[in-house]
């Protein structure tokens, strides 16, 4: 069964910001997967490999999601044992989920999952701000 991971995206300001970071890293990293390193290996590891992704969080809304590709286990440069999640490069928009902060990675069930960004009425033709208190209001 698949099963996903949510992540918050520290230090991002909106959608496009982690677009053009991902851009940079791939441009970096040229033939070789995204990676982001996380402390800790997920102990549900074949689920996530299942066609699970990692869901962003930019400014308390999930707003992105990456396919993950792999997990292997590693170190960090203080030679502390952690996990690097290999993802697909391409980001791909997701419509806005609401979701409170939290430290780390969570797993996160399918049907909890917000469904990949659609055309009109997504909300992006709007100003950030605007969306987001429209999407406080429930109203979008």
């Amino acid at each position: 069964m698949t099963l996903h991971l949510i992540k918050m995206a520290v230090g991002i300001s909106d959608l496009d910001q982690l677009v053009e970071l991902r851009r940079q890293r791939r441009i970096a990293a040229g033939d070789a997967p995204c990676r982001v390193r996380t402390r800790h290996m997920p102990k549900r590891a074949e689920e996530l490999l299942d066609g699970g992704s990692i869901y962003w969080v930019i400014k308390g809304i999930i707003r992105a999601r990456q396919a993950i590709i792999g997990l292997v286990p590693g170190t960090d440069a203080n030679d502390k044992r952690c996990c690097f999640l290999e993802l697909v490069h391409e980001v791909t928009p997701t419509e806005p989920q609401a979701q409170r902060a939290f430290q780390g990675w969570r797993y996160l069930a399918p049907e909890k999952a917000p469904p990949d960004r659609g055309g009109a009425g997504s909300g992006d033709a709007l100003p950030e701000a605007m969306a987001r208190e429209l999407r406080a209001l429930g109203l979008l």
